[in-house]
């Protein structure tokens, strides 16, 4: 009866290892995919055009760009601020500035605040949807083309917002494998 017993305690232990797995498992694509749907941590949407609606009301929009520690490029928005129609589409561009002797990779992370604005703000172009790769001294204009969906006058939280704003972090991340073959190739001609 002992052994029974033992068996049936683990048997309950492994099982419960394998939900509690499971369930971390899934949190980050739940906790992706809940902040797209409600806009919760300033996750934005993402639209292939305008709904069509352009509203007489306006918004403010402020850029706002950083760099995580250790990233070596310069980056900025082209200007701080713009005000345009709900419904509207805006083209906004970011500045980035690679200073250094050898190419750089790295990807945005962006949200918006106030956070309940976040469901509202629709992405339909941006340079975050990809990596970027800069070349020694090279410098680019990143657009992010957008919209403040016109729902959010009927959202009971949001309606009031008059300024939203957007914000991007730059890291840096490994180089594509072609990027670092061809860096690679570069550095050992130069040593020849």
């Amino acid at each position: 009866m002992a052994i029974e017993g033992k068996r049936k305690t683990v048997l309950q232990t492994v099982g419960l290892v394998l939900v509690m797995g499971g369930l971390a498992w899934a949190s980050v694509p739940f906790y992706d995919w809940f902040c797209r749907v409600t806009g919760y941590g300033g996750a934005t949407g993402v639209a292939e055009a305008t709904t069509g609606e352009i509203l007489d009301r306006t918004i403010k929009v402020r850029f706002d760009a950083s760099l995580e520690r250790g990233m070596p490029w310069e980056f900025k928005p082209e200007v701080p601020e713009m005000t345009i129609r709900i419904g509207e589409e805006g083209l906004a561009f970011y500045e980035a500035y690679n200073p250094t002797s050898k190419p750089v990779a790295g990807s945005a992370s962006y949200n918006v605040a106030p956070f309940g604005a976040g469901a509202y703000f629709e992405k339909i172009d941006c340079f975050c949807f990809e990596e970027q790769v800069l070349m020694p001294g090279e410098r680019v204009m990143m657009p992010v083309s957008f919209f403040i969906d016109p729902g959010i006058v009927d959202d009971t939280d949001a309606k009031h917002t008059s300024h939203i704003t957007l914000s991007y972090t730059f890291y840096e991340i490994d180089l594509p494998e072609e990027q670092a073959a061809l860096d690679l190739k570069t550095d050992g001609a130069s040593v020849n």
